[in-house]
C-alpha cells in the first residue's frame, strides 16, 4: 500500500511558511477576525457596482442572524438553502453559520420532488429559497429574509469547531441521497489548506461564478476568500463575456469546471485568462488537450485539483512547480493519501485529515462502510502515481457520472425511468462529451412495442418533472434486454 504523508506538503508551502490549518478554531471565527482586522476592506462586489465592506458584512450578518432568532430558530436547527448567487444569499448563509445553524444547500435546479426528499431527510426548520413556491410544504423565505420577523439582538459566534456547519447531500449507489455532515473544523482546515497552497492573500479578488450550493463554489471559493481576507466578485451566471468583464474589473483568480474552460476556449474571451494570477479547475477531470490549448493561447497554466463533498479539498497541483496535465497533483497540507489495492490490479484512493467529514446524517451503516477499520475514508475513486508522486485519477470504483462538474448517480435516474409505465427496465451510463466531460445516456427496455420517438418524448417530460436538468438523459438507446451477471447486477461495460 502506497501512502503519501506530510513530506509532500512542502511542495505547496512558500519558503518558511508552516501548515497552520486553524485547528481548534471555527470557520465563523476566522471570518470575523479578518473583518475586525480590516473593517474598510471590500469583501463582496457585484457586476452592477455594489460593494460590501468587512464592517458592513459584519453588521448585515448580525442583523440577519437576529431575524433567524426572532423567527424562533435556535442554534443547532437546520436551514435548507437553495438560491442563485447574490449578496443577500451570502449574508443569509454567513448569518446562519454565525448563529450556529446548520445549512443544507440544495441545487437550484432541483424539482419540488427533489427538494421535498431532501427536506424529509434533513428536517429543516426553515428554507431560504429563490422562489418559496418551490417547496410549498416547508416554511420558507427569500434570501433577503424579508419573510422573517424584525431582527432582535442575539449572541453570535459561539459555535465549537466540531459543531456541524453544512449537511451536503450526495447520492449513493442505491440512489438514496445521503447527507454528508461537515463541521466548522472540517471546512476551516480545507480553506486554510488552499489558502496556503495557492498563495491566497488579501490582495486577491476571486471571480466567483460557481453555484453556492456546491462544495466547489461554497467550500472552496466563498470560504477560501473569506478565510484569506480577499474579496469576491460575484458573477451570478457563468458566461465567457462575464468572466472577461470580471478580469477587466480586477479579478486575479478564477475557479471553474472543465465545461467552463471548454466554453472559454471556444469564445473570443479566452485571452483574458492571461491576466489572472491563478486559474483553477476541478469537480471533473480536465482534458489534457484543453489544458494545452489554454496554455498555448494564453500562457495560463490551469491548476487542477481534486476533492469531494465528504472531504472538501484533498490534492492539488503545486502553485510553484510543474502543473501536470492529466494529474491532480500532490496532497494538500494536512491531508494524507494512500492507494489501497483492489481486485483487478487497481488501487482505490483512501484519505485522512482534519478536512474529512465524520459521517452521514442518520446513516450509521453507510458511514461504517465509507471508512476503513483504521479510520481512512474510501473515496471510491481509483488512482495511480507517477514517479514524482503526482496522483492521477484512473477511474471510479463507484458508478458515478460527472457531467458539467455535477455528480449523477445512475441508480437515481434509473429509478425515475423505471417508475414510468412504459419502461420495463433501464440502465444509465456516462459517455464521453467534449463539452460536458460526460453526458448521461439511458438504455431503456420498453414495456410494450411502442414508437421510440413517442416514448422518448414521454420519458423526457417524465424526467423533467422528477430530475434536475443535469441528471436527465441527453441520449437514448432502445434495447431488448440489459446485460446482467448471475446476481442480476447490470454489466454497464457491455451496454452498446
Amino acid at each position: 500500500m502506497t501512502v503519501l504523508f506530510a513530506p509532500h506538503w512542502s511542495a505547496h508551502l512558500a519558503p518558511g511558511v508552516e501548515a497552520d490549518l486553524g485547528l481548534g478554531a471555527t470557520l465563523a471565527g476566522a471570518w470575523t477576525a479578518r473583518w475586525a482586522a480590516n473593517p474598510g476592506a471590500e469583501v463582496i462586489a457585484t457586476p452592477s457596482g455594489r460593494s460590501v465592506t468587512a464592517a458592513e458584512l459584519e453588521q448585515l450578518t448580525a442583523a440577519a442572524a437576529g431575524r433567524y432568532a426572532a423567527a424562533g430558530l435556535s442554534p443547532g436547527d437546520r436551514v435548507l438553502v437553495s438560491a442563485g448567487p447574490s449578496v443577500e444569499l451570502v449574508v443569509a448563509y454567513l448569518a446562519a453559520l454565525r448563529y450556529g445553524l446548520t445549512v443544507v444547500p440544495a441545487n437550484t435546479a432541483y424539482t419540488a420532488i427533489e427538494l421535498a426528499n431532501l427536506a424529509a431527510d434533513s428536517q429543516p426548520s426553515l428554507a431560504v429559497l429563490d422562489d418559496v413556491g418551490r417547496a410549498p410544504d416547508i416554511t420558507a423565505t427569500t434570501p433577503d429574509l424579508a419573510g422573517l420577523p424584525a431582527s432582535q439582538p442575539t449572541p453570535l459566534d459561539r459555535v465549537a469547531p466540531a459543531d456541524p456547519a453544512l449537511i451536503v447531500y450526495t447520492s449513493g449507489t442505491t440512489g438514496k441521497p445521503k447527507g454528508a455532515v461537515l463541521s466548522h473544523a472540517n471546512l476551516l482546515a480545507s480553506a486554510h489548506a488552499v489558502r496556503l497552497a495557492w498563495r491566497w492573500t488579501p490582495e486577491d479578488r476571486l471571480a466567483l461564478s460557481l453555484p453556492l450550493f456546491h462544495i466547489h463554489g461554497l467550500g472552496v471559493g466563498l470560504h477560501g476568500a473569506l478565510v484569506a481576507g480577499g474579496s469576491l466578485l460575484l458573477v451570478p451566471r457563468f458566461e465567457p463575456a462575464a468572466i472577461a468583464s470580471a478580469i477587466d474589473a480586477g479579478a486575479t483568480m478564477f475557479f471553474g469546471v472543465p465545461t467552463m474552460y471548454h466554453r472559454l476556449a471556444a469564445s473570443p474571451y479566452l485571452d483574458g485568462l492571461s491576466r489572472l494570477r491563478l486559474a483553477v479547475s476541478g469537480s471533473a477531470p480536465l482534458p489534457a488537450d484543453l489544458h494545452d490549448t489554454v496554455r498555448e493561447r494564453t500562457g495560463q497554466r490551469i491548476l487542477e485539483r481534486y476533492g469531494m463533498t465528504e472531504t472538501i479539498m484533498l490534492v492539488s497541483n503545486p502553485y510553484d512547480g510543474p502543473r501536470r496535465p492529466g494529474t491532480v497533483g500532490l496532497p494538500l497540507p494536512g491531508v494524507s493519501v494512500r492507494l489501497a489495492p483492489r481486485e483487478g490490479g487497481v488501487a482505490e484512493i483512501e484519505v485522512a485529515g482534519p478536512n474529512v467529514f465524520g459521517g452521514y446524517l442518520d446513516r450509521p451503516q453507510a458511514t461504517a462502510e465509507a471508512f476503513t477499520n483504521d479510520g481512512w475514508f474510501r473515496t471510491g475513486d481509483l488512482g495511480v502515481l507517477d514517479d514524482d508522486g503526482y496522483l492521477r485519477i484512473s477511474g471510479r470504483a463507484k458508478e458515478l457520472i460527472i457531467t458539467g462538474g455535477y455528480n449523477v448517480y445512475p441508480r437515481e435516474v434509473e429509478d425515475a425511468l423505471r417508475s414510468h409505465p412504459g419502461v420495463a427496465d433501464a440502465a444509465v451510463v456516462g459517455r464521453p462529451s467534449a463539452e460536458w466531460g460526460e453526458m448521461v445516456v439511458a438504455h431503456v427496455v420498453p414495456a410494450d412495442a411502442v414508437d421510440a420517438s413517442v416514448l422518448e418524448r414521454e420519458l423526457t417530460e417524465w424526467c423533467t418533472e422528477r430530475l434536475a436538468p443535469y441528471k436527465r438523459p441527453r441520449a437514448w438507446r432502445w434495447v431488448e434486454t440489459l446485460p446482467r451477471n448471475a446476481l442480476g447486477k447490470i454489466l454497464r461495460h457491455r451496454l452498446p
